[in-house]
């Protein structure tokens, strides 16, 4: 990738460190394992030159026109994030294009979201269409393609294997909300089969995400991001993901729904044991509580199936299932699927949204759904999965003191590590590589299902250089905190 330093950073630096200086370490790879020349110039300048001509893609300095738009803005925007230095504008395929025109290959696909890659030519055609078409009308009128989506929905699950009973669908906004969803209709069901109330009780499990509203939150044991909303929603217990043993204990009369990841996304990629979920259909079978899977990060293929529980045995299959995050490739929308016994328990009045099933989202997520569930392109997710799998391998081999062990299946891994990763994120977004974190000291890995092998290639070899540098020079590389939806406690 060329070199892009501004004339003004260059005559800056010629002066400080002198211009044959920049032209000699162009060809290093590591700018914090070089020493800085003595100079009269603070040591910043000639660091951030030297950063600029040694990485593919090194973060916007302080006096750029990224951080001059950042800082317009941040006044005006609440802190919920802690973001790198990059403004991301453009997107094709699977990488991403700053404001500087700096290119990255993108592992986290918006946090599992763009399955298809950025900007899909058809489904940028389908918006235009739809658009002038009809965006919105509410839920007071039928409109031509929430049934469709629904109906695609269900069908696709059946053939899949997946969800023996899928039945019904009720089209929302985004996962929070269809884990909301869930859950009160585990409440109305508890009620039909409890009149007296005692049954409403929801259990979860400890390192779980389902969402930031107080219902979906109220399900995320973590308490550093229970605490500021505290308290929440009563009823809730939690357990210990694959312990078999608590379940009898946990799960009781009192229990109207559980909810479980298949995978848990943000904990860590930690992968449910076949044994554990049909232990937890068993226990809910015997007590009569609803059986949720959250399939938000996990679903729609990125397994290498259609669904992750999709290899299950039918008796360990759910009652309710929620998606979003992929379903729209980037556009908000997410769904809860039901079992026709749930269906039957909810009736007009209990639930509505305002903007979910709009034609325009619910459109695009047809489109979606039809090429997510194409067995073609489950089959490559399996044999990039394999690709993946053994680049980790040969990172652990030259690093078996930091990678611990490599967890998940098809394109949601995990890498754990022995330490903080935030540095290695921070160097691999340097060098032009994308990637995020999960649970504790985990790298996680959920690109574009579409990547081709050669960009999986790629994107390792950017990774091999990333810890090659943190590991030579561990105290030179700072990291960028809040990468990753929910930071374990502490961090």
């Amino acid at each position: 990738m060329a070199l892009r330093v501004s004339a003004k950073r260059i005559c800056t630096a010629s002066n400080a460190i002198g211009l044959s200086a920049i032209q000699t370490r162009t060809s290093k790879r590591n700018a914090s394992a070089m020493a800085v020349p003595t100079s009269s110039r603070p040591e910043s300048i000639g660091h951030d030159i030297f950063k600029e001509a040694s990485l593919a893609s090194p973060d916007p300095p302080a006096d750029s026109s990224t951080a001059a738009l950042v800082n317009r803005y941040s006044p005006y925007m609440v802190a919920t994030y802690v973001r790198p230095p990059p403004v991301m504008v453009k997107g094709e395929g699977c990488y991403l294009w700053d404001m500087e025109n700096r290119r990255y290959l993108d592992f986290t696909a918006g946090i599992a979201v763009n399955a298809l890659g950025h900007c899909d030519p058809e489904m940028a055609k389908l918006i235009g269409q739809q658009a002038r078409t009809l965006v919105h009308a509410s839920n007071l009128y039928h409109n031509a393609w929430t049934g469709e989506l629904s109906k695609l929905l269900v069908t696709k699950t059946r053939e899949s294997g997946a969800m023996k009973g899928a039945s019904k669908v009720f089209v929302c906004n985004s996962g929070s909300e269809a884990n909301e969803a869930a859950i009160k209709f585990a409440r109305k069901v508890g009620k039909l089969r409890d009149p007296s109330g005692e049954r409403f009780e929801l259990v979860s499990f400890q390192n779980s995400f389902h969402g930031r509203t107080l219902g979906s939150l109220s399900a995320t044991p973590n308490p550093k991001y229970q605490k500021p909303f505290a308290p929440m929603i009563p009823g809730f217990k939690y357990g210990i993901y694959n312990d078999e043993a608590a379940l009898r204990e946990l799960i009781t009369e009192k229990t109207c729904g559980v909810i479980v990841e298949p995978i848990q996304g943000e904990g860590g990629v930690m992968v449910a044991n076949s044994s554990f979920l049909q232990a937890l259909r068993d226990r809910c079978n015997e007590v009569g509580a609803v059986l949720i899977y959250d399939e938000i990060q996990c679903g729609l293929s990125r397994t290498g199936s259609f669904w992750a529980h999709g290899s299950l045995p039918i008796s360990a299959h759910p009652d309710i299932l929620t998606t979003a995050k992929a379903l729209g490739n980037g556009f908000p929308i997410g769904a809860t699927m039901v079992t026709e016994e749930i269906a039957k328990c909810i009736v007009t009045g209990d639930h509505g949204t305002t903007f979910g099933g709009n034609p325009l989202g619910c459109r695009l997520a047809h489109y979606i759904v039809s090429r997510l569930s194409e067995p073609g392109l489950q089959r490559e997710v399996l044999e990039k999965e394999k690709i993946f799998r053994k680049g980790f391998k040969k990172l652990q081999v030259m690093y078996p003191d930091l990678i611990t062990e490599v967890r998940g299946r098809g394109l949601i891994l995990g890498v754990q590590l022995t330490q903080d990763p935030t540095p290695i994120v921070t160097a691999a977004r340097e060098r032009g590589l994308l990637v995020i974190t999960a649970g504790t000291n985990t790298l996680r890995f959920v690109p574009p299902l579409t990547v081709s092998k050669e960009e999986i290639e790629e994107g390792l070899n950017i990774l091999g250089d990333a810890m090659k540098a943190v590991m030579v020079t561990p105290d030179a590389i700072g990291g960028t905190k809040g990468q990753q939806e929910m930071a374990p406690p502490g961090r």
